[in-house]
């Protein structure tokens, strides 16, 4: 039985997005301790030394077809520097989820998310005809929300008391999307942003 989405790699100007694989674990340890990112409470990201068990989570995942992990390639460096993936995937109506996406300290607000979003979100509606990609985060979580909505995605709604986060707080959801119609807009700001001058 074959998996959607299929399997796929895609490099830009800055980044490479590879299928997951645990050869990249020494990187992503190394990315996970960069800035103690794991010490973000309302965030979910692993601590070094739990990065070999998020690797293997991520991989089961996909076994099971609920998600499809990535390593993020700054082409520079040519090391790993994070984690994202299409997740949440719905088939039958062709949405899926771009989120569980972390990126080492030093490489934040830097071209490389912009493009790795252009990148996946490119694939998503341009080779799979998804008719909406979503995107969600803490509600709290201020820099990524404001992360998300420059890519241009519109806020769907909060989902109050959505998850039980692992101290024990609960989380509101802030659901954002990009609809297959606004795509070419989208696009085209993504592009822009990549190549003005800085």
């Amino acid at each position: 039985m074959s998996v959607w989405p299929p399997s796929f790699s895609v490099t830009g100007d800055h980044v490479s997005v590879v299928e997951l694989s645990t050869e990249h674990e020494a990187d992503l340890v190394e990315a996970a301790a960069d800035g103690e990112l794991h010490k973000l409470w309302y965030t979910t990201i692993p601590k070094p030394d739990e990065v070999n068990a998020e690797i293997k989570r991520r991989l089961a995942l996909r076994a099971s077809g609920s998600m499809l992990p990535f390593s993020i390639v700054d082409r520079t460096s040519g090391k790993v520097v994070g984690m994202t993936t299409y997740m949440n995937i719905d088939v039958v109506n062709r949405r899926i989820e771009i989120g569980s996406t972390w990126y080492r300290k030093s490489v934040q607000r830097s071209p490389l998310n912009t493009e790795c979003k252009l990148l996946l979100l490119q694939h998503a509606f341009e080779k799979l005809d998804c008719i909406a990609v979503e995107f969600r985060t803490h509600f709290i979580n201020v820099q990524s929300r404001r992360a998300i909505e420059r890519l241009g995605a519109k806020l769907d709604g909060v989902l109050r008391a959505h998850m039980i986060m692992a101290n024990g707080t609960v989380r509101d959801t802030a659901c954002y999307s990009i609809i297959a119609s606004e795509w070419p807009t989208v696009k085209a700001n993504l592009q822009w942003m990549l190549e003005k001058p800085r």
